[in-house]
């Protein structure tokens, strides 16, 4: 039985060892043809940097709701003041019309400024429709007392409010004038008015 040749051993000119090629991902790149090989202790070739996205700016709504409540209070603090200097010359037409041009005013102002600070926060929009009819109610409910107190003085107001302490709340109501509806159309006015432009002015600001 033959035994089986000797393979020759690879041809190494220098009689030295192979060197094991570095795993994948570790070392400087290949050479490719064209291009000349990186010399050692040679940086590497800067790759450019993936673009940046840039991330949408959160909201406040803490403080669009805070803001809210400042802006309520001081439009529905005018509001009261122009019907205290006006009532002996109101019709109630005139004082409906002024109720409800406050109360889309009073949504206006609170829910323009919960977009522009909560942005497209749920949180600013649901509060500025909280806020806004509480804006529109005591705005009229305020004045209530003002002229009671201008009619019949201090004591008058301080005996009405002892008797029915939500007589003010009754007189905004309107039960016994029939203009419910009036009271309640209000409140969803204002509220409307705040969501819509809270929604529109947080959906334009990024």
């Amino acid at each position: 039985m033959s035994q089986p040749q000797a393979q020759p051993p690879q041809f190494n000119p220098y009689n030295q060892a192979l060197i094991p090629e570095p795993p994948s991902g570790f070392g400087p790149p290949p050479a490719y043809p064209g291009r000349p090989p990186m010399p050692p202790g040679q940086p590497y070739p800067a790759y450019p940097a993936p673009p940046l996205t840039q991330q949408p700016r959160r909201g406040n709504p803490v403080g669009a709701v805070a803001l809210g409540l400042i802006v309520s209070f001081i439009v529905s603090a005018i509001y009261t003041g122009i019907i205290f200097a006006t009532y002996r010359h109101q019709s109630e037409s005139t004082r409906h019309a002024l109720y409800l041009v406050h109360a889309l005013l009073n949504g206006a102002a609170v829910g323009l400024l919960a977009g522009l600070v909560g942005r497209r926060s749920n949180g600013a929009r649901i509060g500025a429709a909280v806020i806004a009819p509480l804006g529109a109610f005591f705005g009229f409910a305020n004045s209530v007392p003002l002229v009671v107190a201008e009619r019949g003085g201090a004591h008058a107001v301080e005996f009405l409010l002892k008797a029915d302490p939500f007589f003010p709340a009754k007189t905004w109501w309107g039960s016994h004038y029939g203009t419910e509806w009036l009271s309640v159309l209000g409140l969803v006015v204002a509220a409307l008015a705040a969501w819509s432009l809270a929604w529109f002015a947080g959906r334009n600001r990024h």
